[in-house]
Order: structure tokens, then sequence, then C-alpha cells
């Protein structure tokens, strides 16, 4: 079983925020994935009124679109989405859309790596 234990990295929403943020959930939108030679992409656009209940300190002020948000920061936000995903841009144009890349081969490497570490504990239950 995957276990993922660490500490929280960015700026947790508090709970008025999350609960303002987590009534739009239902209608944040994803892409199909798309990919060139090494990673796989998505977009994922939220609600235009969402960015007026996401706290001010997740924006970058000088071009107006959210910052790049940490994992758990976009989580926070009620973003779902499988593991290995990173935000990596805002399109400037159209605020409410995030980027989001990861390696192309990153569901195949965990399952790999999780097939790998449970041989070893395997084998190291049988010394």
């Amino acid at each position: 079983m995957y276990q993922h234990f660490r500490t929280f990295q960015g700026r947790k929403l508090t709970d008025q925020e999350r609960a303002r943020v987590l009534e739009f959930q239902d209608s944040i939108h994803y892409s199909p994935r798309y990919s060139d030679d090494t990673n796989e992409y998505r977009h994922v656009m939220l609600p235009k009124a969402m960015l007026k209940v996401i706290p001010s300190d997740y924006f970058n002020s000088e071009v107006g679109t959210l910052r790049i948000l940490t994992e758990d920061e976009w989580r926070g936000l009620g973003i779902t989405q499988s593991l290995g995903w990173e935000h990596y841009e805002c399109h400037a144009p159209e605020p409410h859309i995030l980027l989001f890349k990861r390696p192309l081969n990153f569901e195949s490497e965990m399952r790999a790596a999780a097939a790998a570490q449970q041989q070893q504990q395997g084998a190291g239950e049988g010394q």
C-alpha cells in the first residue's frame, strides 16, 4: 500500500477560505491529457468567479494571475488529479486557466518502483 507522509508545502487555506473555494469544486474543468516527447500536460479551468474568493497571496501581483502553486496549495483549492502533476504556468490572457505537466511515464515508473519495493520487502522477510 502506498503511504505518503510529508509536511504541507505552501500556504494552507484557513477553514473559512477553504469552504469558500470548495463551493466551486464541482465546476472545475479538466482538459484531456496531451503530450510531447518527455511530458504529458493538461490544463485546468477554474470557474472565473472562483478567482474572487482565492486569497490574494495566491496571486502574482505583477501579472494578475495565480502564482505557481505547490501541490498542497492547488489540492487545497479543490483541484483533484492523480500523483505527479506539477503546476508550471498560468495562462496570462485567461488567469483562470492553470497549466500542469508531469513526466510522460510517471504512472508506470511509480508502479514499477512500488513493485520493486514490495519485492524487496518480501525478500527481506524470508531471511
